[in-house]
């Protein structure tokens, strides 16, 4: 039990790592949750206008729920479907951040690739053919993120599908916001409205 605490303690602060705050205020854009949506991730991150810098946040985002799945499951087997849930709560609720992080999308995705790099690499194509005929973020996340579960079934692993249902409910329910714009026709585009004031 000890060290099964231990683990998800080092997995949600290594979740917790705001690469997306650091990275922009480190290149002298200032806080980047001034910015756009406010959001500490990759997509907002985008906003700036540095793409090089948005695919640094989004590949260390990955990484972390990556590195906590793979590290996990290295010193105890067990224990990597748990280390990813928890670097994806870090994630969003950061401590060091008064619990207000980002939607979890590449932790999420790096999580699950660390446990099947088919159905990672899937969600990612997913990803990237949704955003393309969509061009929202959000909506590409929620959709497939959301079909992973039903992935998961396909390859008749029972524990993977119920890890990536959790991880789905996690991630969409962190959209709520962005829903809610969808529906309102609200939600701005990948790329667009870079110096947009924070939204709710």
């Amino acid at each position: 039990m000890t060290d099964l605490i231990i683990t998800i303690s080092l997995a949600y602060l290594l979740g917790s790592i705001p690469f997306g705050l650091l990275l922009t205020k480190a290149a002298g854009f200032g806080d980047i949750r001034n910015i756009g949506s406010g959001n500490i991730g990759a997509t907002n991150v985008l906003r700036t206008g540095n793409k090089w810098l948005a695919a640094l946040t989004l590949l260390l985002d990955g990484a972390k729920g990556l590195a906590a799945v793979v590290l996990a499951t290295k010193f105890y087997p067990d224990a990597g479907r748990i280390a990813g849930i928890a670097a994806l709560l870090g994630h969003m609720f950061p401590l060091w951040l008064k619990f207000k992080g980002g939607k979890g999308v590449a932790t999420a995705i790096g999580a699950i690739t660390a446990l099947s790099w088919p159905l990672g690499i899937g969600i990612m194509f997913a990803w990237l053919v949704f955003a393309f005929l969509f061009r929202y973020s959000s909506l590409a996340a929620i959709i497939s993120l959301g079909l992973s579960p039903l992935c998961a079934a396909s390859m008749g692993n029972p524990q993977l599908v119920r890890f990536t249902l959790i991880i789905a409910i996690l991630v969409i329910a962190k959209h709520a916001s962005n829903i809610r714009r969808l529906w309102k026709g609200q939600e701005p585009k990948i790329g667009k409205d870079k110096n947009a004031a924070p939204s709710p």
